[in-house]
């Protein structure tokens, strides 16, 4: 990352806009921000500068926030930061708190941690990280004191905020969460595959597959398939991707395709379906634990796609820098054209 990317006032938002805590495009670019700023403050530490060269602090302090609580691991890496609202004045709709989560810095004292973590991300492992336990002791000890928490995190870090939000949704707490690029354990169909009647069949082949090994785990482990969607429906994420971002593009198809099964008449079969992974269905068959489910399971979101048209890139490493800029966090507090959805996932 080069300099200027991190510093705040070469290539932040407009902190002088008018503070509107109803206004999704406000809260999408403060809360970019607050994530930014948990990166930044890795950064520091790792390029040793100290208060006065620090490039982190302008992140929040433009937006009326002061540094509560830095997430620390055991080799000293930080990996997010709480932030307390402090406008002076009563504002409607805030946060009292936030919990950011920074994603992978490919940065050779921080890199081999970062890989380690999406690791467990990929193996539905995150919860027994001991960064996760930490952050979520923050989260339930804030909340049991009656905080008003939010929680936000980009690419590995909206991995921790989606799964702590899952969390407090399990035990009746709905935690208002910002997810920016937020991973999506399964081949990238939505970006492989252009052609929309050849993903439609395929996904449809795969909702009937999902569908019958659902049906006979039933059978051979006996009992009623539970619906690990019931308890998270009324949570609402707000979730922000970019469709050139293989990471992340599959929430597109995910939620796009749950819509047009039921245009069809057949959403029964993806009621079924979204809500178990092929992985886990296998694994219960043949006996073996299964383990947590998967993070890209989510019975509903608020998804904002980024359809803007970039330049198109050329030479030797046009597609990485492609990717970097589709992933890239920085496009989430600008302006830019974009889609979006709600899909609320019925019960009934």
């Amino acid at each position: 990352m080069s300099p200027r990317s991190g510093n705040f006032h070469l290539s932040g938002p407009n902190p002088r806009v008018s503070i509107d805590w109803n206004n999704i495009d406000y809260r999408r670019s403060v809360l970019s921000s607050l994530v930014k700023g948990a990166n930044i403050l890795e950064r520091d530490r790792l390029e040793k500068r100290d208060e006065i060269q620090a490039l982190a602090p302008p992140w929040w302090k433009s937006f009326h926030f002061e540094l509560y609580h830095k997430f620390i691991d055991k080799i000293g890496s930080i990996f997010g930061a709480i932030y307390e609202y402090k406008y002076p004045y009563p504002v409607p709709n805030s946060p009292q708190y936030v919990i950011a989560f920074r994603g992978t810095i490919p940065k050779k004292r921080t890199a081999l941690r970062d890989i380690k973590s999406n690791f467990k991300c990929f193996l539905n492992k995150l919860h027994r990280s001991p960064s996760f336990q930490e952050a979520m002791n923050y989260v339930h000890k804030m909340v049991d004191e009656g905080a008003r928490v939010w929680l936000a995190g980009h690419s590995l870090g909206s991995a921790m905020a989606l799964l702590a939000g899952k969390e407090m949704a399990k035990m009746g707490h709905l935690l208002e969460t910002y997810l920016f690029n937020p991973p999506f354990f399964s081949f990238p169909l939505e970006g492989v595959i252009k052609d929309e009647q050849v993903k439609f069949r395929i996904r449809c082949a795969t909702s009937v597959f999902k569908t019958g090994l659902t049906a006979l785990n039933v059978v051979v482990n006996g009992g009623q398939a539970d619906d690990p969607f019931a308890v998270l429906s009324t949570w609402v994420p707000y979730l922000f991707v970019n469709p050139d971002d293989p990471i992340c593009s599959e929430y597109i198809g995910y939620f796009e395709h749950r819509k047009k099964m039921e245009e069809n008449g057949v959403g029964i079969f993806e009621m079924v379906a979204t809500k178990n992974s092929t992985r886990n269905l296998c694994l219960s068959l043949l006996g073996m634990d299964s383990g947590s489910e998967p993070l890209h399971l989510l019975p509903s979101a608020d998804l904002t796609i980024n359809r803007g048209q970039f330049p198109d890139i050329k030479g030797v490493f046009a597609a990485f820098k492609k990717f970097r800029r589709a992933h890239g966090l920085q496009q989430w507090w600008n302006s830019f054209p974009y889609e979006s959805m709600r899909y609320n996932y019925s019960t009934t």
